[in-house]
């Protein structure tokens, strides 16, 4: 699936969400890094829960994560 927005400092990215272990996230290293540092930590899936522990494979996690700790503007 692919994923763009913009991060906490205004700069955009647009990145493809893979689903796979050895490369979750491709297109912006910061992104890349940002569900690396979240990953094995718990994360809430809507504004409510359910809460699920992110792991690479898991998009709708990492979806997650994008839309929590990014501007998430666009997903298709």
């Amino acid at each position: 699936m692919r994923v763009t927005g913009t991060l906490d400092d205004g700069a955009a990215y647009d990145v493809e969400v893979t689903g796979r272990q050895d490369q979750p996230v491709t297109g912006s290293r910061r992104v890349q890094a940002l569900v690396e540092q979240h990953t094995g930590k718990p994360v809430l899936l809507g504004p409510l829960g359910p809460r699920r522990v992110l792991d690479a494979t898991d998009t709708t996690a990492v979806l997650a994560v994008l839309r929590a700790q990014t501007r998430v503007v666009g997903v298709s």
